[in-house]
């Protein structure tokens, strides 16, 4: 099955706040999560959209990610935003208040504390651009 196929018919997900959807991932305070046309969100992510989360269209999010608009842990709070076609890898953690870049790709395990600009590459714990993403 090609990439077009898999999204053929894509429409969003119906959320219940706190409830895992019929993929198996989850958010909390849905109201404030944006889900951009044909994004991917892999099994087990938690979101967190308190403060606003939002998820442009054909970006991907690999299973096992969270994604915090709030973090109790530091007090830090802010709208995260994940660009168009932008990638993460599984395992991922996504703190409060940051921007990934259009076709950004973030390496499986990361801890993004930062924003990271378009057309990067990125992995790590703390979150390391490695080098940018040639466009033609």
């Amino acid at each position: 099955m090609s990439e077009e196929d898999r999204f053929d018919g894509w429409k969003a997900p119906e959320l219940e706040d706190g409830k895992l959807t019929k993929w198996n991932w989850m958010v909390q305070h849905k109201d404030n999560l944006e889900i951009g046309y044909k994004s991917d969100i892999g099994a087990f992510t938690y979101i967190n959209a308190k403060h606003g989360v939002e998820i442009g269209e054909w970006a991907q999010i690999g299973s096992h990610c969270s994604i915090y608009s709030l973090s109790t842990i530091d007090n830090k709070k802010g709208k995260v935003t994940i660009k168009k076609n932008a990638r993460i890898g599984s395992h991922a953690v996504v703190m409060p208040g940051v921007t990934i870049g259009e076709n950004s790709i973030i390496g499986a395990f990361s801890f993004v504390n930062k924003d990271i600009p378009d057309n990067v590459i990125a992995v790590g714990t703390p979150v390391k651009i490695i080098r940018t993403i040639d466009q033609e």
